[in-house]
This record gives structure tokens, C-alpha cells and sequence, in this order.
């Protein structure tokens, strides 16, 4: 009711066509966010080796916190935490900023013609999935075909072939091929952030004196630093999750030792060895931690720069 009237809301067409958009993502939230908060029973269960999950959900007997256990001295363990952590913390040290760093760049081209074609090849790796973009990583790598050796030997940087799907490359591997793929749709947010700041602030400080360094670094940075806050919290609640698809397609038997991840680790245990009540309790302690890491980002970006998720 509006105050002061007897006037009822009214849904007209155009409100329906919108509650029926809204209603889609809610659905969807309902669907693959909520409902499958129940099967977190499993972890909680001795629901190991059932065909059917369900039956495992309500007729497996209680195991209380026996499943966080194994997996905490399971032997692996420590391995798998280690490449985990440090594939994540790399990723944060040198794919986190390189976006901002793009997008900065990416604002400083004068002619647009041009922005938009380094823009669209940029962009274009991110809508290939890994299995395909992988693909072809492999074959430039290939000791035999690949062009990437090639051109080492004929430039003198190495006298054989350098195998890389070997343990030591791996981790570089990773780096190198989440920056090819992620950097330009990483940096659309950056972006269009910078195209909301006010340009009169651009040209007061141009009436100043201000060089180009000096706007982007006094005018531009501090104003994406909110969005730049909140991708740094939820990049760090992220430390437990590398992505599966992107290890799984260069991991091989010889570069385990470095390539086995949590994710990769509950595939095979899950999904390959039915292990579900042990997956299922690795999984919460992936949320926990990630949970844990959100809130402590949150209030320490809060208490240092006065910004936060929320």
C-alpha cells in the first residue's frame, strides 16, 4: 500500500516479464545451491561404496567426524594441501594483479578501433574451454612437434627437447596458461569500473600538471580500490579451489607429485572410488576453510582500509 491511498500494487506486464527473469535465477539458486546442501549428511555418514547416493544419504550408518580424519592423515594429504596452497598463493601473487594491470593499460589506448581489437583477442581464449585450449597448449609443447621447442633449440636456449609435461614445469605450466586464457575477461570488471569514474577529475588534474602515470596512479587506482578490495577477499577465500578442468588436462603420471589438488583428489576418490561420504566431508572442509578465509579478509581489508565484502 502506498501511504495515504487505499491504491493496491498492481503487477503489470512488464513487472511479470521481470519477476518471471528473477524467478529463473532464484530457481536455479533453489536448484544447484540449495537443494544439494543436504547431501552434506554424507559427510557425517559411512556412505562409502553405495551405487545410489540416496540410499548412502538415509540408510548409511553414522560415522560421526571419522571421514575428516581419514582424509586429515591420510598420507597425501600434506602433498596435496601443499600444491594446492602454493598453485593458489602463485596465482594470487601474479594472476590476481594482472588483469588490474591490463585494464589500466587497456584504458591508456587513445584510439578505440584499436582498444577493441586487443580487447576482442584478449577475450577470446576465455570462451574456449580447457579441454580444447589445453589441447592445443600440449601440441605447441610437444617435445617432437611442438613449435615451442623448436624455436628454444633454433635459438639457442636449450640443446634438446625440454619435456614439459615433466613436475618441475607444471606449476609454470599452470601460471602461464591461466594468464593466456583469463587475463582479458579478468580485466572487463577493471574496466568497465574505470569507465565509471568521473572524467572531470581527469581533466582538473591535467589543468595541474598531472602526466598520465600520475592520474592513473593518484585518480584511477584509488578509484577501483573498492572493487579491487573485494576480488582480492573472494580470491583469497578461494585458496583451497584451483579449478578443476585447467589441472586435470595437464596432469599426467609423471607430474603427480606436483599436480595433485584437492579437486583433482576428490574426483578420483569420489567420483572413480565411490568414496562419497570421504569426498563429501573433504568438500565441507574446503567450505569451512574458504568461509573462514572470506571473514578474515573481510574484517582485516575493513579494520586496514575501511573496505570490505559487506
Amino acid at each position: 500500500m502506498v501511504a495515504g491511498t487505499s491504491k493496491a500494487y498492481k503487477i503489470t506486464k512488464n513487472r511479470l516479464q521481470l519477476l518471471l527473469m528473477a524467478s529463473l535465477g532464484f530457481l536455479f539458486l533453489i536448484v544447484f545451491a540449495y537443494i544439494p546442501m543436504f547431501g552434506i549428511v554424507l559427510a557425517f555418514k559411512q556412505g562409502d561404496g553405495y551405487l545410489n547416493i540416496l540410499d548412502a544419504m538415509v540408510n548409511s550408518p553414522w560415522a560421526g567426524l571419522d571421514n575428516f580424519r581419514a582424509f586429515l592423515t591420510d598420507r597425501d594429504f600434506l602433498n596435496v594441501m601443499r600444491n594446492t596452497i602454493g598453485l593458489n598463493l602463485l596465482q594470487l601473487a601474479i594472476n590476481f594483479p594482472a588483469p588490474i594491470i591490463f585494464a589500466l593499460l587497456i584504458n591508456e589506448i587513445r584510439a578505440k578501433g584499436f582498444r577493441r581489437r586487443v580487447q576482442t583477442v584478449a577475450n577470446f581464449p576465455h570462451f574456449l574451454s580447457w579441454v580444447i585450449f589445453g589441447g592445443i597448449i600440449l601440441m605447441l609443447l610437444n617435445m617432437d612437434t611442438g613449435v615451442v621447442n623448436a624455436a628454444l633449440i633454433r635459438l639457442g636456449f636449450v640443446d634438446e627437447a625440454v619435456n614439459f609435461g615433466e613436475a618441475r614445469y607444471f606449476w609454470g605450466t599452470i601460471i602461464i596458461t591461466s594468464l593466456m586464457k583469463g587475463i582479458g575477461w579478468g580485466s572487463l570488471i577493471y574496466v568497465a569500473a574505470i569507465s565509471g569514474i568521473d572524467p572531470t577529475l581527469y581533466e582538473a588534474a591535467e589543468i595541474d600538471g598531472a602526466n598520465r602515470f600520475q592520474k592513473m596512479r593518484h585518480i584511477t587506482i584509488p578509484s577501483i580500490a573498492g572493487t579491487i578490495t573485494l576480488f582480492f577477499i573472494l580470491s583469497v577465500s578461494n585458496l583451497l579451489s584451483n579449478g578443476f578442468e585447467h589441472i586435470w588436462v595437464f596432469q599426467n603420471q609423471i607430474n603427480l607429485s606436483r599436480s595433485e589438488v584437492i579437486d583433482t583428489y576428490v574426483y578420483k576418490h569420489g567420483i572413480i572410488g565411490l568414496r562419497y561420504s570421504y569426498t563429501t566431508a573433504v568438500g565441507l572442509f574446503k567450505s569451512i576453510v574458504a568461509f573462514i578465509l572470506l571473514l578474515s579478509g573481510h574484517y582485516t581489508s575493513k579494520r586496514l582500509t575501511g573496505r570490505g565484502v559487506f
